[in-house]
């Protein structure tokens, strides 16, 4: 019962979270966006009331992809029991001046199933290119699963509005859908936060369909950091929970 949710832990948090354009920085310098090198989140993961493992979001540091300046971000899960583990590493390369994904890696150990994947995006040519394979037509300002999650951040959220956009690198997934659905308050172990409850809606089948319930709570400052996240399954619910926020030096914390 736990092999389900736990491997679709992957695509909970990382596919669906998808948003909008933020402005580029005119100047030449980065762009301004509400995190920084340092920041780390540690969620605790939950099927239905059954805690099945742990995820981390981190800016890891600064690195440069084809002579560009980028954020480096890792997300991981862990988790499973005696009969089935999932370790898995996800990394963004996000361009400080632009916002776009440069580059993506995926290193899933799901089971028997160990899976590596690496991406290379070229905005300038609307393309990607998949373990060195040849290059795929992509979209010009592209987002990879990762880099959409930090992207979310950076737009105005507005109840009652619905944010329609095209930028995730991979062109028949696209339109992706975000709905401001309301405010409240909620309580998760790192604390208790007002929040702006989201609703992402993504072209395609699984947790964030058309037909998908699923909601992620963000905190309603200008962090925008992730609290919360419900998805409703066939059987039962998959749900993410904060328990400690690390801001990164010099910024100050999510507001309880």
């Amino acid at each position: 019962m736990i092999r389900l949710p736990v491997r679709r832990l992957s695509m909970l948090v990382l596919a669906a979270l998808c948003a909008g354009t933020s402005a580029p920085a005119q100047d030449g310098g980065r762009m301004p966006v509400p995190f920084a090198v340092g920041e780390r989140l540690e969620y605790e993961v939950r099927f239905s009331n059954l805690r099945v493992g742990s995820g981390t979001m981190e800016v890891s540091g600064i690195a440069h992809v084809r002579g560009r300046e980028t954020y480096h971000t890792v997300f991981t899960v862990r988790g499973g029991n005696l009969f089935y583990r999932v370790n898995d590493r996800y990394e963004s390369w996000i361009d400080t001046r632009t916002g776009n994904s440069l580059r993506y890696r995926q290193d899933q150990h799901e089971g028997s199933r160990d899976v590596e994947r690496n991406f290379e995006f070229f905005p300038e040519r609307s393309v990607f290119t998949e373990n060195g394979e040849p290059e795929q037509p992509s979209v010009a300002n592209p987002l990879d699963d990762g880099s959409f999650i930090y992207f979310l951040r950076t737009i105005p959220l507005n109840v009652g509005e619905t944010y329609t956009f095209e930028r995730y690198f991979r062109p028949d997934r696209n339109p992706v859908t975000i709905r401001v659905l309301r405010r409240e308050r909620i309580r998760v172990p790192a604390g208790e936060f007002d929040a702006i409850v989201l609703q992402p809606i993504i072209k395609s089948r699984g947790l964030f369909g058309e037909n998908g319930h699923a909601e992620v709570w963000l905190s309603d400052d200008e962090n925008h950091i992730m609290l919360q996240m419900k998805s409703g399954l066939k059987v039962g619910s998959l749900n993410l929970y904060l328990k400690s926020y690390h801001p990164a030096p010099g910024r100050t914390n999510a507001k309880p």
